[in-house]
């Protein structure tokens, strides 16, 4: 029987822990499957943060530093300066990234550091009982909006990719989605070229992944997948913002 799918080498061959519907075991696996087919799994350095995705360390087979919460930009920045040969990257999400880490994620990527960032925005803090985040949409229940987010005090959801792109720093940001197989194989283009970038010194790179939360959301892992189509990629439509070219010379 012919084989057409195994774990990748990147990552251990373990179970997830992650709640029904989540996403981060998926976006696990096209990150492991990137690094496998740039063949650096030997030098690269994850850098987990404060959320769900601190359990880096569980499933990753390379090196994983863990940060306080909201700085992994800042220890990825110290760990690449220092180790220059080395890819490295952060995995955070939205309550992380966008909210206690904005300061550090705004300046790491207005320097033109030489990291990649996958960013993880299902709109919800998700491992701390499901308050607002930036990105939390408007008229969105959460713990702490139980009537809904409202623009009047709340303000609007930031669009951290839009941002981003603005900055001179950046050689490539994109948004993509992991709700479908079609946005999956898509998803898996835009992290291979972030880390090409890295690989070939381009600068800062940046893929923000819409993702599902069922469990803080409350609803089936299938209405999940069916809010991410019709209400988060409107609000927050999958493109490439930003994409500098890679000089023929590297």
């Amino acid at each position: 029987m012919k084989q057409v799918f195994k774990v990748p080498e990147s990552l251990k061959d373990v179970s997830f822990h992650f709640c029904p519907g989540c996403h981060h075991g998926i976006i696990h696996r096209i990150v492991a499957e990137v690094i496998d087919k740039l063949e650096v799994r030997t030098k690269t350095i994850g850098i987990s943060s404060v959320g769900c995705s601190v359990f880096l360390y569980d499933y990753f087979n390379i090196d994983v530093c863990e940060a306080p919460h909201g700085r992994a930009p800042a220890v990825a920045t110290g760990v690449k300066r220092v180790h220059k040969d080395r890819i490295v990257f952060t995995f955070q999400g939205d309550g992380d990234l966008a909210a206690i880490g904005t300061s550090e994620i705004i300046h790491t990527a207005n320097r033109g550091e030489n990291i990649t960032v996958i960013f993880v925005n299902n709109t919800v803090f998700g491992m701390t009982g499901g308050q607002m985040a930036p990105t939390t949409m408007l008229g969105q229940e959460t713990t702490t909006t139980p009537l809904g987010r409202s623009f009047i005090g709340d303000g609007y959801p930031l669009k951290m990719s839009e941002m981003l792109a603005t900055l001179e720093g950046c050689s490539f940001v994109a948004r993509v989605a992991v709700n479908s197989p079609a946005n999956v194989r898509k998803a898996r283009k835009a992290i291979l070229k972030a880390f090409e970038m890295q690989v070939n010194n381009m600068g800062f790179s940046f893929v923000e992944v819409l993702s599902a939360c069922p469990t803080n959301w409350k609803m089936s892992p299938q209405d999940a997948l069916k809010r991410i189509k019709d209400e988060l990629i409107p609000y927050f439509p999958l493109k490439i913002f930003k994409e500098k070219t890679i000089p023929d010379t590297l």
